[in-house]
């Protein structure tokens, strides 16, 4: 599946759009080049699912919990850029949370790839020369 973001006017209707293909999948791993727009899109679409709480990037935390103000749910919102050692995402309970049931939205996925389930999905977000996101969406196994 992919998505394009011509503008950060379009970007709640791609979020919308993501949303609906989301499936039952609940683990999304995001990748990109800091400043495709990562946290801009998962802000979006935790908006859309219903969180009205401030969305920012866990840079620091690690993680970020959310709840679904329309659903009840929890979102987890990760970002691993700042992970050094896989102990610490052990440490973290990583398991705890991506074997949950709640959605997880993964930045920076390629530090802890070994840890993530089977059937994560990719979503890739590239910036093309003119500035337009190209967001692709592939489900895991």
């Amino acid at each position: 599946m992919e998505f394009s973001i011509q503008s950060l006017d379009q970007i709640q209707e791609v979020a919308r759009q993501f949303v609906e293909h989301m499936g039952g999948n609940t683990v999304f791993a995001f990748y990109g080049k800091m400043g495709a727009g990562k946290t801009t899109f998962i802000k979006a679409v935790c908006e859309v699912l219903g969180v009205s709480d401030a969305i920012t990037s866990p840079t620091f935390a690690i993680v970020n919990e959310y709840r679904s103000d329309i659903a009840g749910e929890l979102i987890y919102h990760f970002d691993f850029y700042r992970i050094k050692k896989l102990e610490e995402v052990y440490d973290l309970g990583y398991e705890d949370y991506f074997y949950s049931g709640a959605v997880c939205f993964i930045e920076w996925p390629e530090m802890i790839e070994d840890l993530l389930p089977g059937d994560t999905v990719k979503v890739t977000i590239e910036e093309t020369e003119n500035g337009v996101r190209k967001l692709t969406m592939e489900e895991g196994a």
